[in-house]
């Protein structure tokens, strides 16, 4: 399986731009991201904190 370009923080910090009303098309600017890949973050990894997100990718 491919190894994503980004890191747990940046999809977290991501995600949590995100519930601080931050408009996801100037997120996805910003990361350099489609919309489709923010909104496969958000359904995969909403609840989840950095630690978690740790424990799921090993």
């Amino acid at each position: 399986m491919k190894r994503s370009k980004f890191s747990e923080e940046q999809v977290t910090y991501a995600l949590r731009q995100h519930e601080a009303d931050t408009p996801v098309a100037d997120i996805c600017r910003q990361l350099g991201v489609c919309e489709a890949t923010f909104y496969v973050w958000n359904k995969k990894y909403a609840n989840l904190g950095v630690s978690e997100l740790r424990e799921l990718r090993s």
